[in-house]
């Protein structure tokens, strides 16, 4: 016989580590699986540091998620006694039609979050590190700043574990289906039956849902880490910061003394199988991004001191897929398209209650906007 509990959570980093955690708050016996070891960094949360900001270019309707995630980490530090959340501001630059800039003050409007409007005189008078270029505008987000991906998969995690989770790791799971009014997941070691099943497998998700394998794609990225040749403490003061420049967005982090200057461009399109991606960059990996530099960041052209490959699942209009299997009592979330992080925090706690209490994910998210 197949072991029983409530409710097993398949995907142990990012958005399954916040699921297990918040429905392991609300009571269920949860059981979650994990293929990797515990601690890896093979999928889309390695890089020690993610950007989190309020005023979303993407879609003003990301801002009330948003909210709920920025409060969540804030009570995952309490909770955990980690530091997870660095507030540092965050700046938003580029052509004021582009779609950075035009989308961020949309969402900052919309929502009366607080910023700032800068001219192409005060983005070169306070941020001389960069080229700006004429005409160019900035939004300033004051509730914007940095997490800290692995600490908070970490904390998330051992606090499932402390309200009764068990977490199973280097568990890979073989196929789940319908069991009668719940669902049967095998996996290399077992068989495990729950009432519930929550699916957040990131890049390897279309092997659990094959009704997305036709909607998603997984993209390999590497983030870089550059020693300045000048202004250390001036890059330290930088906020984080997204660039709109004529090929695409850029984006960084203020300098860390242990690592570097980190930054990297979004959406390289470079196509790749999560199982057999290469995981070490290559010469054209960083030619692209110090090309960037020479004309934007001339003193960050410096010392690469580290690289990091890691991968996005993509959906074809870069918003998250968040929905109920069909047929099965199970609910899912992938395809973050480069941008999900942030949110794992709110999105664990949708998912728990999607499984306990009936919610829905907001429609905008849903998959039936893909004919799924």
């Amino acid at each position: 016989m197949p072991r029983t509990v409530d409710a097993i959570v398949i995907g142990l980093g990012a958005h399954g580590s916040a699921a297990a955690y918040h429905l392991a708050r609300r009571g269920p016996r949860v059981l979650g699986l994990e293929q990797f070891p515990r601690g890896h960094t093979l999928g889309s949360s390695g890089g020690l540091s993610r950007i989190i900001r309020l005023s979303y270019y993407e879609h003003p309707d990301y801002v009330p998620l948003l909210r709920r995630a920025w409060d969540l980490w804030r009570e995952l530090e309490r909770e955990s006694g980690e530091a997870l959340l660095t507030q540092t501001g965050g700046l938003f630059f580029g052509r004021p039609d582009g779609e950075l800039v035009r989308g961020a003050l949309e969402s900052a409007r919309t929502h009366g979050l607080p910023h700032e409007l800068l001219d192409d005189a005060e983005l070169r008078r306070r941020y001389p590190l960069f080229t700006i270029d004429d005409g160019w505008r900035g939004l300033l987000d004051v509730q914007a700043g940095w997490l800290a991906p692995e600490r908070c998969i970490e904390a998330h995690l051992a606090l499932a574990e402390r309200l009764g989770a068990e977490l199973r790791f280097d568990e890979p799971v073989r196929e789940w289906s319908r069991d009668g009014d719940g669902v049967r997941v095998t996996t290399t070691r077992g068989t495990y039956r729950a009432s519930r099943l929550v699916l957040a497998a990131g890049a390897w998700m279309s092997h659990l849902v094959p009704d997305l394998a036709p909607h998603l794609w997984v993209e390999r990225n590497v983030l870089f880490w550059f020693e300045p040749r000048d202004g250390r403490d001036a890059f330290a003061a930088l906020p984080v910061w997204i660039m709109e420049d004529a090929d695409r967005f850029w984006y960084g982090f203020p300098y860390d003394a242990d690592h570097g200057l980190k930054l990297a461009g979004l959406h390289f399109g470079d196509r790749a199988d999560p199982d057999r991606v290469e995981r070490e960059p290559r010469a054209l990996d960083e030619d692209r991004v110090r090309a960037f530099l020479r004309r934007r960041m001339p003193l960050a052209d410096g010392e690469r001191r580290l690289a990091k490959v890691c991968v996005y699942t993509n959906s074809p209009d870069a918003h998250f897929v968040i929905d109920r299997a069909r047929d099965a009592p199970a609910v899912y979330a992938s395809a973050c398209s480069g941008h999900g992080f942030k949110f794992a925090s709110a999105i664990g706690a949708l998912l728990a209650d999607m499984t306990t209490a009936g919610a829905n994910a907001p429609a905008f998210l849903r998959a039936s906007r893909l004919a799924v």
